[in-house]
């Protein structure tokens, strides 16, 4: 015997990805952020931190949402690292929810009532100022050089000293903001008048009320624009006052519950409880407990009625009016109101799984991140500060060396305009006018010289103040939240200024069919039983006195009486008619196909097993033994039924499994959904369901296409059935894809964004997820499944289609804003600091004094959060 040797080809190992965690996401409430400068700083302090991915921070609510490795960032460590650098920071990771919003509420409460303590005083130095200089020789002492230099000293030591310390602070650290900006035009103001008063030689004159004004328009700026600020986020503040606090936690062991009472019986066998009930905090109610909830209290987390009846406001989460009656079996959700009924309820989902939750979790992130217009503000927030501080030395050393020189006139001040507060007969002629005193019969300026170095100071210090970083740091996010705010009030939840962008880029809408256009609640209509070449006996469990060969028809609807002859090419080729009449009202048809269809779709989710299995169950047909269920998505399920394979699915499942399929169907089957039944290798019969538009589907339709946008329909289901709810909804051929698998769903939209369409998908299922990913835009609808609203970066908490065209106007409307901020920005700031400049002094006489520079700074930032809550104008309720 000859032994071969034998190659043992050499084993590569496989090697298995691992599976990456998902990044971890970490909230800090930050303070002390004055402008978009700030912002840019603590996002570069974020970012520094060792295992930080990437960090956004808001201005306007004062939050930073951090991505970061998991695992790899300690949280209180890296808020401390932001606190000792300047932005005090607390973490909100293992916080309740609604305690760290009330800290915050009542942080920024504290700093507006500090804020308006300053703004008094700033304010009763201002009149004292004013008073000096209208009243003149008539109060000596009010017009006394002395006395406004104390008025100054007291500005700048009580009202103006946190903006001076911040100032200098955020300096040093190497991270100036509009303090800072601030802080020096008011201390060299200041210092320069200081200097005019000690060395009169020098021929200067003193502007001590230059700080002091300046100040007090500073502060008035700021205070209102904290109030917007605390309006523009009073919607998300509404909503986390839902979530409520207190939760009566019942017996579920009782055999019978008194409603009618605020205590329950007291024949209750429990141990545990004494008395029957005892209140805890919402936070801490586990799923399964049982919880009682008496007329005019809030839900306490997400659950199901078990006994007792009411209605229930809905308003704050869907933005219904209108109260829903509940009644055992219904489902009710956390910080919805109980209006009238007392009912006990059982817990299935508490925490941060609550509707009310996750609705507050998703309009914090949506306020959290940018829409990408806002880039180009945030690289110019990072220089700005500094290139102010350059125009402003630049500014100096020109009309000392030059201006002055060139134009020589700007010294004599001859028609200047001083645009400070000389135009309310209150200034010092800081442009060379001197005193003018309006209305009092004065009309020729009292000319005085004053020296290039002091002009040249003036100019710099206007430079200085005027300069807004602020404005361009709100103007993407008070648009945000505020359209975010009226979105929740609403039942919109929009996921962030990214997809404002994209929804106002949207030129095609594309709509999924079942569930979303349609109802989804499918109606069985027709059976077609086919048993020739069957092992199974369809004819023998119907009990209706005639042979029937090919269908029955049930109008579920009107309960008319209705014949339907279908025509069949069958196996044999002969052509099988009949016809049977079934009265819907008087009696049902007690199926065979019916049965099996029936155990075969118990292993299936989908709007077609559910109508099956209800009408199965209606007729009081017992379910068949059925194991081994598989499902292809889009296709059908089979399963084992009395231990013969069975498939229940559409035509091409049916040509997959080698299964002959008639060409043609009844008539009564056109434009339906048909539902082929077949066991190994034989056509077994169809069954006909019929599906129902939304009431507001083609109103929906009609406004968006008023728009400008396209509107498509994108179904898995038939040619015949999609065509029929195209025709209802006058969509043309060309705007229908119908018979597309789930996954040929998402390469469909491809389709359309590679031809260069922006387009939204509206869809409810499992089936649409992968569409919803694909499109530029996901709308989920809230009463989907989770995979849908997960994906989605739109979620309509509200079963109504007219949603959507609410949620792209609001979109557009949103971002419209963003661009008119931001706009308004870049505008001032281009065109004010020229002028602060002495852009036009020598052709105008136009000159800005320090004060009302400081003024016009003050109007940016209230105008840009002013402008964003005009967006409530447009969607009141």
């Amino acid at each position: 015997m000859q032994f071969l040797p034998k190659t043992i080809p050499e084993i590569q190992p496989e090697i298995i990805p691992v599976k990456e965690s998902p990044p971890e996401l970490v909230t800090f409430d930050v303070g002390g952020m004055k402008c978009a400068g700030c912002a840019k700083a603590v996002e570069r302090q974020l970012m520094q931190y060792s295992g930080v991915i990437s960090a956004c921070v808001n201005l306007a609510v004062e939050v930073a949402t951090v991505e970061c490795q998991p695992g790899a960032v300690d949280a209180e460590a890296l808020a401390k690292k932001l606190t000792d650098n300047g932005f005090p920071s607390q973490s909100r990771s293992g916080e309740n929810q609604r305690e760290a919003e009330a800290a915050t509420i009542e942080r920024r409460g504290q700093e507006i009532r500090q804020q308006i303590k300053q703004l008094t005083i700033a304010l009763i130095l201002i009149i004292l100022s004013g008073l000096g200089h209208v009243l003149g020789t008539k109060a000596p002492i009010l017009s006394n050089i002395w006395f406004h230099w104390g008025l100054a000293t007291l500005a700048l030591l009580l009202p103006g000293r946190p903006i001076i310390v911040d100032g200098c602070r955020s300096l040093w650290r190497n991270a100036p903001n509009m303090n800072t900006l601030v802080a020096l035009g008011a201390v060299t103001a200041y210092t320069a008048s200081n200097a005019a008063l000690l060395f009169p030689r020098m021929g200067w004159e003193c502007f001590f009320d230059e700080p002091v004004m300046l100040l007090g328009f500073i502060l008035l700026g700021k205070t209102l624009e904290q109030q917007a600020r605390r309006r523009a986020a009073s919607a998300l503040q509404a909503l986390i006052a839902l979530q409520p606090a207190k939760a009566r936690l019942v017996d579920f062991k009782l055999a019978s519950l008194d409603l009618r009472s605020q205590e329950l019986p007291l024949n209750s066998t429990s141990d545990v409880y004494d008395p029957q009930y005892i209140e805890i905090p919402a936070d801490r109610v586990r799923v399964g407990e049982w919880l009682q909830v008496l007329p005019g209290e809030k839900i306490p987390v997400d659950g199901e009625v078990c006994e007792g009846k009411t209605t229930i406001d809905e308003s704050m989460l869907t933005g219904e009016s209108m109260p829903v009656l509940k009644q055992p079996g219904d489902t009710v959700a956390a910080g919805t109101i109980n209006k009238s009924g007392a009912v006990v309820m059982r817990a299935t989902r508490t925490g941060k799984e609550t509707t009310v939750a996750q609705m507050v979790a998703l309009v914090q992130a949506a306020q959290t991140r940018k829409a990408p217009i806002q880039n180009l503000a945030d690289t110019v927030a990072g220089y700005f500060v500094y290139g102010v501080m350059a125009i402003s030395v630049l500014t100096f050393l020109f009309w000392y060396f030059a201006g002055t020189h060139i134009w020589p006139s700007v010294l004599l001040g001859q028609g200047a305009m001083d645009m400070g507060h000389g135009a309310m007969g209150i200034g010092h002629g800081a442009s060379g006018i001197g005193h003018r005193a309006l209305g009092m019969g004065n009309e020729l300026p009292i000319i005085h010289y004053q020296s290039p170095l002091l002009l040249s100071l003036k100019l710099a210090i206007a430079v200085l103040v005027i300069a807004c970083p602020c404005a361009l740091g709100l103007a993407t996010p008070t648009a945000i939240l505020v359209g975010s705010g009226i979105g929740a009030e609403r039942g919109l939840l929009i996921r962030g200024g990214d997809v404002l962008e994209r929804v106002h880029q949207l030129d095609t809408v594309v709509f999924d069919k079942t569930g979303t256009l349609t109802t989804g609640n499918l109606t069985l209509t027709d059976y077609l039983p086919i048993f020739q070449n069957s092992e199974w006996d369809l004819n023998s469990d119907i009990n209706v006195g005639n042979r029937q060969d090919a269908c029955s028809t049930i109008d579920g609807v009107s309960g008319n009486r209705q014949d339907a002859c279908s025509t069949i090419d069958g196996v044999s080729g002969n052509r099988q008619d009949a016809c049977s009449t079934i009265d819907g009202v008087a009696g049902r048809v007690d199926s065979k196909l019916l049965q099996i269809a029936a155990a075969v779709e118990r292993g299936a989710c989908h709007p077609i097993a559910a109508a099956i299995l209800l009408e199965a169950q209606q007729q009081g047909l017992p379910l068949l033994a059925a194991e081994d269920f598989c499902t292809e998505p889009g296709l059908g399920v089979s399963a084992l039924v009395e231990g013969r394979r069975v498939f229940a699915g559409n035509a091409e499942w049916m040509k997959e499994q080698g299964v002959a399929v008639a060409t043609q169907l009844s008539g009564s089957l056109e434009g339906k959904t048909a539902v082929y039944v077949a066991s190994e290798g034989v056509l077994l019969g169809v069954i006909g369901l019929k599906d129902t538009l939304r009431p507001d589907a083609k109103a929906a339709v009609e406004r968006l296409r008023g728009m400008g946008l396209r509107v498509m329909m994108l179904t898995g289901d038939t040619p015949s059935a999609a065509a029929a709810t195209a025709q209802q909804l006058d969509l043309r051929a060309a705007d229908v894809l119908a018979g597309v698998r789930p996954e040929g769903k998402a390469r469909a939209i491809a389709t359309l964004q590679a031809q260069g369409c922006k387009v939204a998908v509206v869809g409810d299922g499992i089936n649409d997820a992968p569409a919803l990913a694909q499109a530029d835009v996901g709308i989920g609808l809230h009463c989907g499944t989770d995979v849908a609203v997960e994906t989605a970066q739109i979620v309509l908490m509200r079963n109504a289609l007219m949603d959507v065209v609410e949620s792209i106007e609001l979109g557009r409307a949103t971002f419209n804003k963003i661009r008119q901020n931001l706009f308004w920005a870049f505008g001032y700031n281009t065109l004010g600091i020229p002028v602060a400049a002495g852009l036009l002094l020598p052709a105008t006489g136009i000159l800005l004094s320090p004060a009302a520079a400081g003024a016009f700074m003050a109007f940016s930032s209230v105008s840009v959060v002013t402008n964003s809550l005009f967006l409530r104008r447009g969607f009141r309720a």
